[in-house]
């Protein structure tokens, strides 16, 4: 399951402010050495190609689809989000974000989709989410846990080194029933170091990453990522 991190994850759009601005189409292509949703790689530690398209207005709204390929271990071969919400800000400082994100895989053996529903406020250069799953297929998890009991709470804490480079820490902690049937832990900490550089031609992005987790060794990849406007 997704999301991009550093992400992920939490999907972060900051709100249009310009006066003049009506509404944008913008899309990006990408690729990962290794694909990683709130710590946990979903293809089993090998490359991902990625890429998206996200429709924003200056009233907030926005919405879009993002897709990668994954490796559970089985016939799953790729995923394909479908997410919308509304960002804005509250006075000069802050910014918030309300969402709902739906984690689709069409050709998954069995019934694994998944909609979770995110609020998240930022300050400067620290942001802060909750999203907690509203909707689940009946694979997701076995009776009798409930297959829409997770809650996923995260901070990261952005610098701006310069222009074009700066530094994100991350901080993670999911719970629920739905962690105990994937992990068989109560809960579990995801946390990662990156550091991102803006180029002409996309932006770099190199993260350390590691979770609490038994048997979870860390985990080191290189991200590419560029957007154009449609």
């Amino acid at each position: 399951m997704n999301k991009l991190l550093i992400n992920s994850t939490a999907i972060l759009i900051t709100s249009l402010v310009g006066a003049s601005a009506q509404a944008s189409v913008e899309a990006n292509i990408g690729a990962t050495s290794n694909y990683l949703w709130r710590g946990i790689t979903q293809t089993n530690d090998a490359v991902a190609v990625q890429g998206g398209i996200d429709y924003s207005h200056e009233s907030g709204f926005y919405a879009g689809t993002w897709a990668s390929n994954v490796d559970f271990g089985d016939d799953t071969s790729y995923e394909i989000d479908f997410y919308t919400g509304f960002a804005g800000s509250i006075g000069a400082e802050f910014e918030y974000d309300i969402s709902y994100l739906y984690y689709a895989y069409p050709d998954a053996s069995g019934s694994i989709d998944l909609g979770e529903v995110s609020a998240a406020i930022s300050w400067k250069w620290i942001a802060v989410s909750y999203s907690h799953l509203v909707n689940a297929g009946s694979d997701v998890t076995t009776e009798p846990l409930d297959n829409t009991d997770m809650g996923y709470l995260q901070t990261t804490v952005t610098y701006p080194l310069s222009n074009t480079l700066s530094i994100a820490v991350h901080y993670g902690y999911s719970s629920g029933d739905v962690v105990s049937a994937w992990y068989d832990e109560d809960s579990y900490a995801d946390y990662s170091l990156s550091l991102s550089k803006d180029t002409d031609f996309g932006s770099i992005t190199f993260t350390v990453s590691d979770t609490d987790l038994k048997n979870d060794d860390a985990k080191v990849l290189l991200g590419y990522n560029y957007s154009f406007e449609l």
